[in-house]
Order: C-alpha cells, then sequence, then structure tokens
C-alpha cells in the first residue's frame, strides 16, 4: 500500500525488452480472495462480446501493473494474489509486474496488451498516466480496471471502482481512539510516505476518528517520501514512539512491517493499511483496516468470468453497506466490538456523515 483507495490514493529503453520483462514477471518475482459483492454501479456500455476472452484468442490473460512490492505482504500484494487465486480457479493466465514507476506506466500497459490480455488491471491509481493507452488501438480489445484514489476521469474504454477513503479512516481513527480511551492515551503516531493529497487525507481522518472517542488526543504524521524504505519507516516510528505516542499507524507499502515490528517492540498498538492481519503473530496488529484493492478487485474479477463487466461504469464500495471497506479491532475487550459494530452501522445508514465529521474533528 498504501494509498488506499491508498490508498486515495498511489519507459523502458525499448518496447520490445519491457515486453520481455513483462512475460517473465508473469512467473517470477516482484510479482486473498474476498466473498462476492454487490456495489453500485453508474453508467457505461458491455465492454464487448465474448467477455471475458475479450480479444477471443481462446484464452483469458489477465494483465496487473502495479506501483508497490508486490510481495509487500499487504495493499499491493493483496491486488496480485487475488488475480492469481481467482485466475487460478477459472483456468486463466496472470502476466504481472511490480514496482513501476509512474513514468513507464504508459509503455508497460501497451506491452501488456501486445501480449494480447483480455484485462490490464491497474494495482492503485499511481498508475493513471497508463490510462491513455486504453484509447490506443494495441489495447482496443482488452477491457481495463482502475482503482480510483483520486481524481480519474471517467472515459468509455476503463471500469473505475472505488470507496470514500473518509469512511474506513474515520472507522479506522475510532477504533483506535477505543482503545486509546482504555488506556488512557492521547498520542497516536501516523507514518506514511509521500506527502500528497490522499496521504495528508487519510491522516487528518484518522485523527478525528480517534477524537470521536479522545476529544483531546494528538496526532503526529510523519511523511517520510518512500512507501517502501524500511529504514526510513523505522526511524519515523522510533521517532514517534520517544515523542510518546502511543498508537502507531504505519499506512505504507513494503515499509510496513518494519515499522509495526518497532512499534511492537515500544507496546504501541498498530493498525494495518488495507488487509486483515489478525491472525499475524510476527508482527502483530491490533487493529485491521480493510480496504484492500485486492477484495474489490477479486468481486470485480467474479463479473468479467460472467461476462457483465461494464467498462465507462464507476462501481463505488460503501462502509456499512458492503462487506468491504470495513475495521475490525483483533482482540476487542468489553463491548469494544459492539460500538465499533455501531458507529459502522450508523455510517452506512447516513446517520453520520464521515465527511462532516472529519471537517468538525480532522
Amino acid at each position: 500500500m498504501t494509498t488506499h483507495s491508498m490508498l486515495w490514493r498511489r519507459g523502458a529503453a525499448v518496447g520490445l525488452a519491457l515486453a520481455g520483462a513483462l512475460a517473465l514477471s508473469g512467473c517470477a518475482s516482484n510479482e486473498a480472495t474476498a466473498p462476492k459483492t454487490t456495489p453500485e454501479a453508474s453508467g457505461g456500455s458491455d465492454s464487448g462480446a465474448g467477455q471475458p476472452d475479450v480479444n477471443g484468442d481462446g484464452k483469458v490473460v489477465i494483465g496487473v501493473l502495479s506501483p508497490g512490492d508486490i510481495n509487500d505482504h499487504g495493499y499491493y500484494q493483496s491486488f496480485v494474489d487475488s488475480a492469481d487465486a481467482f485466475a487460478k480457479e477459472q483456468g486463466w493466465t496472470v502476466i504481472k509486474r511490480g514496482s513501476v514507476p509512474p513514468s513507464d506506466a504508459l509503455t508497460a500497459a501497451r506491452a501488456l496488451c501486445q501480449q494480447q490480455v483480455d484485462m490490464v488491471a491497474i494495482g492503485a491509481s499511481e498508475l493513471k498516466t497508463a490510462i491513455p493507452a486504453s484509447e490506443e488501438p494495441v489495447c482496443g480489445k482488452s477491457a481495463w480496471y482502475v482503482p480510483m484514489q483520486g481524481n480519474i476521469d471517467q472515459t468509455p474504454k476503463i471500469l473505475l471502482s472505488t470507496d470514500d477513503p473518509n469512511q474506513s479512516m474515520l472507522v479506522a481513527g475510532y477504533a483506535a481512539g477505543l482503545k486509546m480511551k482504555a488506556a488512557g492515551d492521547t498520542k497516536a503516531g501516523f507514518i506514511t510516505g509521500m506527502k500528497a493529497d490522499f496521504s495528508v487525507a487519510a491522516s487528518t481522518a484518522f485523527l478525528a476518528g480517534i477524537r470521536e472517542v479522545v476529544p483531546k488526543a494528538t496526532l503526529t504524521t510523519t511523511y517520510t517520501g518512500d512507501f517502501n524504505d524500511s529504514a526510513k519507516a523505522k526511524e519515523a516510528t522510533q521517532a514517534q514512539i520517544s515523542q510518546g505516542a502511543k498508537v502507531i499507524y504505519p499506512y505504507l507499502g513494503g515499509a510496513t512491517d518494519a515499522s509495526a515490528k518497532l512499534a511492537n517492540a515500544s507496546g504501541a498498538l498498530t493498525l494495518t493499511p488495507g488487509t486483515d492481519r489478525c491472525a499475524s503473530t510476527s508482527p502483530k496488529f491490533d487493529i485491521s483496516v480493510l480496504f484492500s484493492p485486492g477484495d474489490y478487485f477479486r468481486a470485480a474479477l467474479e463479473e468479467f468470468a460472467k461476462d457483465n463487466l461494464k467498462m465507462g461504469t464507476t462501481r463505488v464500495w460503501h462502509l456499512g453497506v458492503d462487506p468491504y471497506p470495513t475495521v475490525k479491532i483483533c482482540d476487542a475487550q468489553g463491548d469494544e466490538a459492539a460500538q465499533l459494530a455501531e458507529f459502522i452501522k450508523k455510517i452506512g445508514s447516513k446517520e453520520i456523515d464521515p465527511a462532516a465529521e472529519v471537517e468538525r474533528l480532522g
């Protein structure tokens, strides 16, 4: 991750060289399943007859591009894990490439299309620079799946998938606030990568959620400039612990575990950036914040398999209505789980307006 819906978030020298690298990445190197859901959809038209074999070559190939480490045990990996798991069930093939710089995204997407993929799936919106390829002849027979974190223009050739980060991050803060109140703590820390609109907004919503429960709580936010640099993440974590933070939220990608392990050593509570890791023991997480792109992607692939995925649409996921996004306390005490469930329910019923609460308390 991060990134949230990271997040909210996140060329090759010659085309043939990149195409070869992509072909290899389908079976090696930096390269979760979720239940069925019924997301909201609007607008759009069919992506074409013969779906999911969009190009009619007798096989189904899914091409995945990710801006992050697809072995990060978190946000980015969940996306490719979902593709791999569902493709295996269906007898499909997955070609995947991780750590794609935004500057290379357009060329990388064209290379995927040259390999006759039936779908180009972007792992996070940092790679929105690839989208123009969807309008080019080379990608004319490919469907496109794009998580929307931030502003991405809807076009007839792509499916956008989005949620409201205010919802999940407000609830993440609320869950942390319940734990902080029980322990008598007032200081929390938020560690993320680049300082961008989505990461600033995530921090603000997280603080607002904490203040729903602990009105005088403070939050220290550190932008390391890199979601995957473990050394920077550990440095930021140690600094926040030294300043008295009792909750550390590593809103990171590949550096998540390094930060969380250091937080564990100090006794600080931790939260996940997108996936369910309540069963993890090294590092240990106290709260799982679930907005994994893999959960949403799995649902889209299920519809793709039924010839029911429409380009030119936006699918909106609602906390308290759909299975994802959501938040859970790993070891809830007393009535913490009930309080959290009630808060989520009120967001789902629109009794609580997350944007208004972030404005009021963030």
